[in-house]
């Protein structure tokens, strides 16, 4: 649906006083570990002569205990200290659906606690927007190299760019995404063999043909994208890049490709940019007349699910700044460039969401019993550090993310969402369902088409080259991204996960749903 004004409420966070371990947790949680041996030893006089030596037998085994602990430790953090918000010990591994149910059961008694607490605070001021000065501030060389306009008359954002090389230099010798893709290998393979030829010459000089993305799928993930985006690539007015997901806004520009290996190499703006040649040289056709149809209106896109909602990378960049919050987002830098961008979010019940994030992930041991510890112990965290920062700092915090065992964070739409509000125009902004993509696919396409205003076969009179015989391909193409035999062969989720993942979505989806004008966003059929 295109979003209406945006509704999200502007009264300030109020500070809570409410206890917030409420989950099943092993006795002491929370304290530290010498808290009871020091109660022990002041009640020592009390007890009897036989107790007492029962009492120091016990102290020593404890202490030979903890020496071997000393002893083998891998020294990857001080000794007896956690991570971030990571409990001191560990919930117990239920293992069967019946004790699964029983944690779930003692969770739910007082979830509604903590139901409060997220709605009250997602009453929270909206962001304030970093200034344009500052946002070019973060990186001059890829405003340096985009400009401020593009030219008229065309679809896509396109501009031309001096080509300083020789007519036989290699264009794409260097390019990251060509040395790790064979699939783009391929494509600049193809691409340089006509090259030159699409060089336009003006004063004496050579200039190539540049354009961004007139479109981004910016997410979720597990909520459809990758099947959207394959289906469009089917309309003869869209050109796409080779590859899905370059992931370059929100990791590569940066120099990460998975934060988990650390700081690798900066992928340039000049290797993002490449990615779009392919329906460069086909727009370029349309601007000189040398082939059939109008290539102006063609349009490229590009879809990496990342986009709406990580921006984990400041947390690595400034590891010496203490912000609770990211000081720059994703799209603070694509309105810089594109203020004119069009977004498409499709979103899914984060419940199902959440379940098809953890079984997609390859690892051993997969279960339902297995999932739902994990839910537990993410709730737990989340819950920690809602009690000491905002819950917009929560969502968007890396150590957290990653002390989370199932990525409970990002079925939180409407706080990514706010943000996105925030910068782009509501018109800008289109979010589906996928349960209304599967349920009606055709009428979800036909909103995606209208959206980016491209053609469809029914227009009359005909609008564009997407003929009926087309369309019906692009609606018969087998879905993508479907879930491996095995993660079907372990079924639903436990109910007990599915009732306790419901209530705890129950307020963002409340307040999406407020925020959308849109009551199905409160998933409350799934």
């Amino acid at each position: 649906m295109s979003l209406p004004r945006c509704k999200h409420g502007s009264r300030t966070q109020a500070d809570h006083t409410y206890s917030l371990h409420w989950l099943p947790l092993t006795a002491g949680y929370g304290k530290p570990p010498w808290f009871n041996f020091r109660l022990s030893v002041t009640s020592l006089r009390s007890l009897s002569k036989g107790k007492v030596v029962s009492f120091l037998m016990g102290l020593t085994l404890m202490f030979l205990i903890m020496a071997s602990h000393i002893v083998t430790w891998d020294k990857k953090g001080p000794f007896l200290t956690p991570p971030p918000y990571q409990p001191v010990r560990p919930v117990a591994v239920p293992n069967s659906t019946v004790a699964a149910e029983e944690l779930s059961e003692n969770a739910l008694t007082n979830m509604k606690l903590l139901v409060k607490i997220i709605g009250s605070k997602l009453e929270y001021k909206p962001r304030k927007v970093p200034e344009e000065k500052d946002v070019i501030g973060t990186n001059s060389h890829l405003f340096s190299v985009i400009p401020r306009q593009y030219l008229p008359g065309i679809k896509s954002p396109c501009w031309y760019e001096e080509f300083s090389g020789e007519l036989g230099t290699d264009p794409y010798k260097g390019n990251h995404y060509a040395l790790r893709s064979k699939s783009f290998k391929a494509v600049c393979d193809l691409v340089r063999a006509g090259f030159h030829k699409h060089l336009h010459p003006r004063g004496g000089k050579r200039f190539r043909l540049r354009c961004l993305p007139f479109f981004y799928i910016v997410g979720q993930p597990k909520c459809g994208t990758t099947d959207l985006f394959y289906r469009l690539l089917l309309h003869p007015e869209v050109k796409f890049n080779t590859i899905k997901e370059p992931h370059w806004w929100t990791r590569k520009r940066f120099g990460y490709i998975r934060f988990k290996d650390g700081y690798q190499e900066n992928f340039p703006v000049e290797d993002y940019l490449d990615l779009f040649d392919l329906a460069a040289h086909n727009i370029e056709e349309g601007i000189s007349g040398n082939s059939a149809g109008d290539h102006r209106a063609l349009v490229t896109g590009e879809a990496s699910a990342s986009t709406m909602w990580d921006n984990q990378a400041w947390s690595y960049l400034h590891k010496d700044r203490e912000e609770p919050e990211p000081p720059f987002l994703t799209q603070d830098a694509i309105h810089a460039v594109q203020p004119n961008a069009k977004i498409i979010i499709m979103l899914r019940d984060p419940v199902e969401r959440l379940y098809s994030d953890y079984l997609y992930f390859k690892m051993a041991n997969k279960s339902t019993e297995d999932f739902h510890q994990k839910v537990v112990e993410s709730v737990q965290l989340f819950q920690s550090c809602l009690s000491e920062r905002s819950l917009r700092s929560c969502a968007y915090n890396t150590s957290l993310s990653n002390a989370m065992p199932v990525r409970l964070n990002l079925g939180m739409y409407v706080v990514f969402l706010l943000d996105w509000l925030a910068v782009f125009r509501s018109e800008q902004i289109l979010v589906l369902r996928l349960e209304d993509y599967a349920a009606n696919l055709q009428m979800t396409i036909n909103k995606v088409f209208d959206f980016l205003a491209l053609s469809k076969a029914s227009d009359i009179p005909p609008a564009g080259p997407l003929s009926e015989q087309r369309e019906a391909a692009l609606y018969q193409r087998p879905k993508s991204n479907t879930r491996r035999r095995a993660d079907r062969n372990l079924g639903h989720m436990l109910p007990a996960t599915s009732e306790l993942l419901r209530v705890f979505h129950q307020p963002f989806n409340h307040k999406l749903a407020s925020v959308l004008d849109n009551k199905d966003f409160n998933w409350s059929n799934t």
